[in-house]
């Protein structure tokens, strides 16, 4: 990470390198990094719900986007009392490993828990005359004035549930590591967006299975990652077979 980006805490783009065939205008495949599979199997966690509001009710095929619109205009009359609607509007990501590398697409904070208080009687409880606490002596409750089981106090002192960063709760879920994939490797990623660790053999066999002759017809050109092109691979991937092609060659690339 470059010294500005560390002191803005702003991520850099990302890059990845695509081999086009130039005859055919089509992109072949990718040669790619972890981070760039991560935010690609990150897209997969998006609940529906997250995907309409990145990319606009009318840029969505099929209904999703005018169901997304109905939630959004619907009357407060007719909504049940205690109704989330914003749960269905910006809805959480589960994945704390998801939602740390899709900060490509500017989702910081999507994935955070509900605040919930809790409560206990403020009395440190222990077991006979230990004078440390022992937590299976001591409790706590949702329910602000329920009496304590260990000393009949009630529960009134509030204390609150912390939601980790979710760049901590995906290093702890996978021994210290970030994301989905390992690191160690490069990654083939093909136009309709399948991925494979990367070979020579495995490059050769792809080449050969995508019917390539002309090597002289082939040129290799780095394409970086933005949220911009973070956003249309989201969209391409939606309804295309050559979300490569779509993105970064088309009369519309980003």
């Amino acid at each position: 990470m470059s010294t500005t980006a560390a002191a803005t805490g702003t991520r850099p783009a990302l890059s990845m390198k695509l081999l086009i065939d130039t005859k055919a205008r089509g992109v072949l495949f990718a040669e790619a990094n972890k981070d760039v599979v991560d935010f690609l199997f990150s897209l997969l966690a998006l609940p529906v719900g997250t995907a309409v509001r990145l990319l606009g009710t009318d840029s969505m095929v099929g209904s999703a986007g005018h169901l997304y619109a109905s939630v959004a205009r619907l009357d407060g009359a007719y909504v049940l009392p205690g109704a989330d609607l914003d749960a269905l509007l910006r809805p959480a990501i589960s994945s704390p490993a998801a939602a740390s590398n899709t900060s490509l697409l500017r989702l910081q904070g999507t994935s955070s828990a509900p605040s919930n208080r809790f409560f206990w009687c403020g009395q440190k409880h222990s077991r006979g005359y230990s004078s440390y606490a022992r937590p299976d002596y001591n409790y706590v409750t949702d329910a602000s004035g329920t009496k304590c089981p260990s000393c009949g106090k009630p529960m009134t002192d509030a204390i609150y549930w912390a939601q980790p960063d979710s760049g901590q709760a995906a290093a702890a879920g996978s021994g210290g590591a970030r994301g989905f994939v390992q690191g160690v490797v490069t990654y083939t990623v093909t136009d309709n967006l399948t991925v494979t660790p990367m070979s020579s053999i495995s490059s050769i066999t792809l080449l050969n299975s995508l019917g390539v002759r002309d090597f002289g017809a082939l040129q290799e050109k780095t394409v970086r990652l933005g949220s911009t092109a973070g956003l249309a691979i989201l969209k391409a991937s939606l309804k295309s077979k050559t979300v490569l092609t779509d993105v970064f060659l088309s009369s519309r690339s980003v």
